[in-house]
Order: C-alpha cells, then structure tokens, then sequence
C-alpha cells in the first residue's frame, strides 16, 4: 500500500508547487514586465492620487457627472449580518441581479429607472444599458448613446453649453479594438475627469 501512496503524494506535492506556486508566480512576473499598467489594476490618477480603475467602474450619483450603467452588486446589511443591501459597483462582490427578461423585479426596476430617466429630462430612445445591470455589476464602460443621452442633463446641472459636452462625449468614444473587436464605448471615469478639466 506505501508503493502506492507514496507516488501519488510525491506527485500531489510536485504538481501543487507547479500549479500552485511556480505558475501563478511566472505568469504574475511576465504581466508586471510585459503590461505593467494592465498588472497593477489599471489604476487612474489625478494630481499624484489614485481616483480610480479604468477596468472597474464607480458609482456616480451627482447630477454634475455622467453616470455608470445599473449596477446590481450588493453589501451585508450593517444593521442585520444575515441580509444584504444594495451597494452599487461594490467590487468586493460583482455580479448581475440574475433576473430573467419576464422577471417581475426587473421590469418594476426598468420602468422605475425610465421614470427617474425622463424626470431628469432624457429625451428619445433609451439605450438597454441605462436601465439594465451588466453581468458583473462593475462594467467600467457605457455606450456612445447612454453618453449622449445623458449630456443635456450634465450640461444644465454644470450650466455648461450641450454642443460642447456632446462633443466631449465624441471624443472619449473609444473605438472597437482593430476596428471590429468589441463595441464602441465611453469609459465612465475618463469622461468625468475629462469634464473636471474642462475650463
């Protein structure tokens, strides 16, 4: 029986070191050398101090800034461990609401966010991700529409001109990579500290 044990524990030990130490130790070496930024979280500053990441997403809530997609992530409840709240773009713990399109929730919560939407003067059409959750609850990014749409309402809360925040927008639009790789899409932190800096 030791004939046999023995093998499988010197094999155990041999591929946990491997696969559990060795691996994750070269892998994490080779990112930090070859995509630095991308290894250290992609973390965005301002004046010397880290506002941000620009692959998690932020809660905004001021009128003055442009704000992220729904966000479905929650937090235990302070008052009673044993329930949660709503905590939007919570990092330490991402995940959609998991509602399916008949869902009773999530339609009360889409007509709820087309009312506060309309309230706050969103005009025509309304892009699925300024009502709906993304899967992971931190999508850093909004599409070109959820941006433009919500440009009249920063522009008046910042008493700035539309033309020029819609033309803000434009230029934070980040192409599709090599031109047919994912969607066009508006990092949410870049254009609120694009905003900042507007003069």
């Amino acid at each position: 029986m030791l004939a046999h044990i023995r093998p499988a524990v010197v094999l155990l030990s041999l591929f946990t070191l491997l696969t559990g130490l060795a691996y994750p130790l070269a892998m994490t070496g080779i990112a930090s050398t070859l995509f630095p930024w991308q290894a250290g979280g992609s973390l965005i500053q301002r004046d010397g101090k880290v506002v941000g990441s620009a692959v998690i997403g932020q809660n905004f809530v001021s009128a003055k800034y442009f704000h992220p997609r729904p966000s479905a992530t929650s937090a235990t409840d302070p008052k009673d461990p044993s329930k949660t709240i709503a905590a939007p773009y919570n990092a330490d713990n991402s995940s959609g609401s998991n509602l399916g399109a008949t869902s009773k929730a999530l339609i009360d919560r889409v007509k709820a966010g087309i009312k506060v939407g309309r309230a706050e003067g969103w005009r025509g059409p309304l892009p699925a991700d300024a009502l709906t959750t993304s899967a992971s609850g931190l999508d850093p990014d909004i599409s070109p529409q959820y941006a433009l749409l919500q440009a009249p309402v920063v522009a008046k809360a910042r008493g700035l001109d539309a033309a020029r925040l819609r033309n803000l927008v434009i230029a934070e639009i980040q192409k599709p990579w090599m031109g047919f790789f994912g969607e066009p899409r508006v990092n949410v932190l870049k254009l609120n500290l694009a905003l900042d800096a507007l003069k």
